[in-house]
């Protein structure tokens, strides 16, 4: 019945996905204009002066908003690959056709025994809930490749280890995929993928590493959780300044450094927790390693610096997977996440305007998506801990211990 219910739904869901895909092709190549600022400048500006430079046979070494590994390289040069389109059109199709592979991915996975389509659904929903930028970065086609991971993990460990590495070496935060692997021809496979390609690169390209650097000094972004204290700040005589900065738009002026420094310190305390749950946990099944990816590249991002609403496309492909399990426990926290997505939309790009000049609109939809994103965060930990740590058992007081052993004594003398 469960596998007749599937084949029902899955022509739904193909007609769901064509649907609201060919509506966001219809925002980027501007057929139709989608509110708020121009979201394909990135790739016909940005992503597209990269390609002049990465084509040379160098990084960019003088461009600060180039913040990415040595492989982010790849899918800013593909759009060479089809030479008959524009820059920007060849990237939109690319973007298009990895959105296509993770779909065909999660299908794949949800009809095999025990699973579901539910992960497809989550995909399906959350991509357009973004509006169109996702087919306007490559974050899309980084989560394409993390979905291919964590669906490979439990049947072949090494294949997945290879694809976290070479997502991790596109994008860093793939590294999380790892988080709740026990295998370790997964873990060696990650680390060879990631060192071979950091060679590669280091001894093609100059520059390779170059973004360590860029990185370090970025400060608070406009959308991040730490940035709501400049938002409310402004309303009382804060005198800083809102500005594009490292490829994004940033709060500068006093306390900033500060407010970076404790979101820093924050994304170490969350790597601290969840290395004590890798050591304390017990329970491993099938969806466990996608649950903890889950969970951390949720912790990661709310503490983050900078929460771009491509990132949102992060958390999508991920629970995207959990739900292709059945006995996952991350159904409520994926939810939530779908809501935060739509509220992404919302504050970028089409009151983006309310955000920067931290109106109240704006300062109320960041205060809903960032709560969302916490409330996820912290609901997908709990269901973590609880559903792989095992409980302690409580240590029996002496009083307790004496008289169990004299009812056991007059017991037997009966």
């Amino acid at each position: 019945m469960e596998t007749t219910g599937a084949r029902r739904s899955l022509p739904w869901l193909l007609m769901a996905w064509g649907v609201t895909r060919l509506l966001l092709l219809l925002f980027v190549f501007k057929v139709y204009v989608f509110p708020g600022p121009d979201v394909t400048s990135d790739v016909s500006v940005i992503y597209h002066g990269w390609y002049e430079v990465l084509r040379t046979g160098t990084f960019p070494l003088d461009d600060v908003t180039w913040q990415y590994p040595p492989a982010a390289a790849l899918p800013i040069l593909a759009p060479g690959l089809l030479p008959f389109l524009d820059y920007a059109s060849a990237f939109f199709v690319l973007a298009f056709l990895a959105d296509l592979v993770a779909l065909s991915l999660l299908v794949y996975a949800g009809r095999r025994p025990n699973r579901r389509l539910s992960g497809a659904w989550v995909w399906v929903a959350g991509v357009p809930l973004l509006g169109p930028t996702v087919y306007a970065r490559y974050d899309v086609m980084v989560t394409a490749v993390a979905v291919a991971a964590l669906l490979a993990g439990s049947r072949r460990p090494r294949l997945m280890g290879a694809l976290a590495g070479f997502a991790a070496m596109l994008k860093v935060w793939p590294a999380l995929l790892l988080l709740g692997v026990r295998t370790r021809g997964a873990w060696m496979s990650a680390v060879a993928t990631m060192a071979g390609l950091a060679a590669l690169f280091t001894l093609a390209m100059p520059g390779a590493f170059a973004f360590l650097t860029f990185q370090r000094d970025r400060g608070t972004e406009v959308e991040s959780l730490g940035a709501l204290v400049f938002h409310v700040a402004r309303h009382y005589g804060w005198d800083g300044q809102v500005l594009l900065n490292y490829g994004s738009v940033e709060f500068l002026g006093p306390w900033v450094n500060i407010v970076s420094t404790a979101a820093l310190a924050l994304t170490g305390m969350t790597f601290g927790w969840l290395l004590l749950w890798r050591l304390v946990a017990t329970r491993f099944e099938a969806h466990t390693a996608a649950d903890a990816a889950f969970v951390g590249v949720l912790m990661f991002t709310v503490t983050s610096r900078v929460i771009s609403p491509q990132y949102m496309v992060w958390l999508v492909g991920i629970a995207a997977v959990c739900l292709c399990f059945r006995a996952t426990l991350m159904g409520l926290p994926a939810g939530l996440v779908l809501a935060a997505c739509f509220v992404t939309v919302l504050e970028f790009p089409l009151y983006f305007g309310n955000v920067v000049a931290s109106d109240p609109l704006g300062i109320t939809l960041l205060v809903v998506r960032n709560g969302l994103l916490v409330l996820a965060a912290v609901v997908a930990a709990r269901r973590l801990w609880r559903s792989t740590v095992p409980k302690p058992v409580p240590a029996e007081l002496p009083d307790q211990a004496a008289g169990a052993g004299r009812a056991k004594e007059t017991s037997a003398s009966s």
